[in-house]
C-alpha cells in the first residue's frame, strides 16, 4: 500500500523481507488499475492561478514511479480525458515506462496535449471508459480492479451534474470506481463530492496531499483498511 502511494523505500523493503504478512505472496493475479487524468484545456489555461496541471502531472510521475519494479502485483494503464475525447493513451496495460526517460516523456505528452486540445469536458465519458477499459476481459484476469478518474471539477460550466457521475462510478459492481478533484472554481469541487455516493469521492488541492489520499483508498479498496 505504501509503494503504491509513493512510498517506495518502504514498498520494497517489505517485498525483500521475507513473509510476515498473510497473504503476501498468496496474490495468483495482478490488480488492475486505470488512472484518467485530466488534460482538458483548462487545467492548462489555470495552471498559473493555481497549479492544478503541476499537481497532476506530479501525481502523474509518483504513481509512474511508485509501480515500477512491481509489475507483477500491479498492471496499470494511464489515460487522458479532454474537450478532445474521453480516452487518449498514455500508458497501456502491459507496457509501463522502463526508465526516467520514458516517464518524462509521457509527462510531456499530457502536457502538450491540455495545451493545444479543443475546449469541451468528456468526464462521464472518461469515467465510463476507464471503467470498461479495466473490466475489459481481453486484458486478462484480474485479482482486483479499480478505476480513477483525476479531475478539475470544472462541470458546472458543461452543465454536467454531479449525480450522472456518481451513477457512473458505481455502474459496474466488479470495478472500484473513485473520482480524484485537483482543482477547484469556488465551492465546486465540495459540491459535486456531497453528491457522489460515499466513498467515491476525494477532494485533493494539494500535491502533498496526494499521496495520503490514494494510500487511503488503496487501503480501503484494496487491503479492507489494513
Amino acid at each position: 500500500m505504501d509503494g503504491a502511494a509513493g512510498e517506495r523505500n518502504v514498498y520494497r523493503r517489505r517485498g525483500e523481507e521475507p513473509n510476515k504478512r498473510s497473504g503476501a505472496n498468496q496474490q495468483p493475479k495482478p490488480k488492475r488499475l486505470v488512472f484518467a487524468f485530466d488534460c482538458s484545456g483548462s487545467m492548462y489555461r489555470f495552471n498559473g492561478q493555481d497549479g492544478r496541471l503541476e499537481r497532476s502531472l506530479e501525481a502523474a510521475m509518483m504513481l509512474m514511479e511508485a509501480f515500477d519494479g512491481f509489475e507483477a502485483r500491479f498492471d496499470y494503464a494511464i489515460v487522458g480525458h479532454s474537450g478532445d475525447a474521453a480516452s487518449i493513451p498514455f500508458v497501456e496495460f502491459g507496457a509501463p515506462p522502463k526508465n526516467r526517460k520514458d516517464r518524462l516523456n509521457i509527462l510531456q505528452r499530457m502536457l502538450a496535449h491540455s495545451q493545444y486540445c479543443m475546449s469541451g469536458d468528456h468526464t462521464l465519458e472518461a469515467a465510463a471508459e476507464a471503467i470498461e477499459k479495466v473490466a475489459d476481459p481481453a486484458n486478462g484476469e484480474a485479482d482486483e480492479m479499480l478505476a480513477f478518474v483525476i479531475s478539475d471539477a470544472n462541470l458546472r460550466r458543461y452543465g454536467i451534474a454531479p449525480e450522472e457521475l456518481g451513477e457512473v462510478l458505481v455502474a459496474d459492481r466488479r470495478v472500484k470506481a473513485h473520482a480524484i478533484f485537483i482543482a477547484t472554481m469556488g465551492d465546486e469541487a465540495e459540491r459535486i463530492l456531497h453528491a457522489l455516493p460515499p466513498g467515491r469521492g476525494f477532494v485533493c488541492l494539494d500535491s502533498a496531499a496526494l499521496p495520503s489520499t490514494l494510500k487511503e483508498i488503496f487501503s480501503t479498496e484494496l487491503w479492507g483498511g489494513s
